[in-house]
């Protein structure tokens, strides 16, 4: 090794301060995986004991063998779902990994348990094994659904349960991810501290202290008691030097993370290739066409139909009530703009008076950018306020789904006027139909700002899958039910 090497490696170590002790996991996140791991435990022996039952009915010599797997079923089953690591701190409380690992865990236990059955001639009735472990499976999910939407709980109210982390940039990147995190608190992500390219300690970006630059991110993570490293993308952060921070964290166990150049792109469709000893980021295209398109569609309008079949009753009270409340129609037409920029008449219940248009150049709207708001709105008729809260003015759009001009989830359908206003980057809404629900709206509806809006909705084009589509209507009933930010 030449001098000048050895002084930096000198010079390195007396940077990182003295030797910071290895990083505790937080109490919460230690806390949270005991419970998983007796919840899941609890789910096991249930869905051991319900087997038994719904596959014998009562309790024999010949059952007894198997009420004693159903006993031994928590233990194989935890350790099980601890081999496919889903109970790893990253994991908690945010993302669909966690709960796409806990599936895995069932498939690969029902292989396990038939493998072993066959490979040791062991007489075992299948319905016990299709009963049980499909069963322990579901219980599982649920019970870490549950879990999780207590730790949002408690994140939404100001307790300490989020991962403390130390960001890595330029001050603009590090600004908009503060404001992410605080704006998204069910990530569980909290941006303690800073540091940038150059020492501007004593400074603050979006009210993050900036603690030093580059070279002290590991003497700044033992001094705010952070847990994680968010490395931003900044051209002074090449591989080596990334290489290298990744070494000096790895000494306190510190979790990195390296947040890309490109915005808005995750699950499947990214994918890290090593090629010629490189890590090269694969970004496949949006699916906007094809097969799974097909599938989306058959799926919008077959739920459409079934909906509109079973709330026909809901429906024909809401046009009744609207006709009686005020003068004018039951439904209300609009002129939207669907795919492709093909407008539309888009269908709702009548939730304003007769001269609502008319009225418009009046007001002045709440909102920045394209979009008119106005939350205390003069024209909207008390039973309108009532509809819009829990979106039953919404429910003749169904009929638009049905027809192939909008689909259950997906963009806001935009009026022409705000269109004509789009940049280009805005445009990319128009590549996918318009949705009766989607991000916007199990994440703030009307309460959003137009920058969020769009932000959202460019999410949802670049990662459409069928898998997101079902989260988002699972999610849309408590937004719905909530009522907050409808007017």
């Amino acid at each position: 090794m030449l001098d000048g090497e050895v002084s930096a490696v000198a010079v390195g170590r007396s940077r990182e301060s003295p030797a910071h002790p290895t990083p505790r996991p937080p109490r919460w996140a230690v806390r949270y995986r005991v419970h998983a791991a007796v919840c899941d435990m609890v789910c096991a022996l249930l869905a051991g004991i319900a087997a038994v039952f719904l596959r014998f009915g009562d309790l024999t010599p010949y059952v007894m063998p198997y009420v004693v797997l159903s006993g031994a079923l928590p233990v194989l089953w935890v350790g099980v779902v601890g081999l496919n690591r889903a109970y790893e701190p990253r994991l908690i409380g945010v993302g669909s990994e966690e709960f796409r690992r806990i599936a895995q865990c069932g498939f690969t236990l029902m292989a396990g348990v038939a493998i072993a059955a066959y490979v040791t001639k062991t007489e075992l009735a299948r319905g016990y094994v299709v009963v049980a472990l499909p069963l322990v499976t579901v219980f599982t999910l649920c019970a870490r659904y549950g879990l999780r939407r207590g730790l949002h709980g408690r994140r939404a109210r100001g307790e300490d349960c989020m991962r403390r982390v130390v960001a890595v940039g330029h001050p603009a990147g590090i600004a908009e991810l503060a404001a992410r995190f605080r704006r998204e608190r069910y990530h569980g992500m909290e941006i303690v501290a800073a540091c940038l390219p150059y020492d501007a300690s004593g400074k603050e970006v979006e009210g993050v202290p900036v603690l030093g630059d580059f070279t002290d991110v590991p003497l700044v993570v033992g001094q705010a008691r952070a847990d994680t490293v968010a490395v931003l993308a900044c051209p002074e952060l090449d591989g080596t030097a990334l290489r290298r921070l990744a070494w000096r964290l790895e000494r306190t166990r510190t979790d990195l993370v390296v947040a890309p150049a490109l915005m808005e792109v995750a699950g499947p469709r990214t994918t890290i290739r090593p090629v010629a000893g490189l890590p090269l980021l694969h970004v496949e295209h949006p699916e906007l066409a094809g097969v799974r398109q097909l599938i989306k569609n058959v799926f919008d309008r077959l739920v459409a139909g079934v909906a509109l079949i079973l709330m026909s009753p809901v429906m024909a009270a809401v046009a009744i009530a609207v006709r009686t409340s005020s003068p004018g129609p039951a439904l209300f037409r609009q002129t939207r703009v669907g795919k492709d920029g093909v407008a539309f008449t888009m269908l709702k219940f009548r939730t304003m008076r007769q001269d609502a248009e008319a009225r418009k150049v009046e007001l002045v709207s709440d909102g920045h950018g394209v979009l008119f708001k106005i939350r205390q709105d003069p024209r909207v008729t008390p039973l309108g306020s009532r509809l819009r809260r829990h979106s039953l003015d919404e429910l003749p759009q169904l009929i638009n789904v049905l027809r192939g001009q909008m689909s259950l989830v997906g963009p806001r359908p935009p009026l022409p006027e705000e269109v004509a206003r789009y940049g280009d980057d805005v445009r990319r809404r128009l590549v996918v139909r318009p949705g009766m629900t989607g991000l916007w709206q199990v994440n703030g509806r009307s309460d959003l700002s137009w920058e969020e809006s769009v932000r959202l909705d460019l999410r949802y084009v670049e990662n459409w899958s069928l898998m997101l589509d079902l989260q988002i209507l699972w999610k849309t009933w408590s937004a719905v039910a909530r009522g907050a930010g409808a007017y």
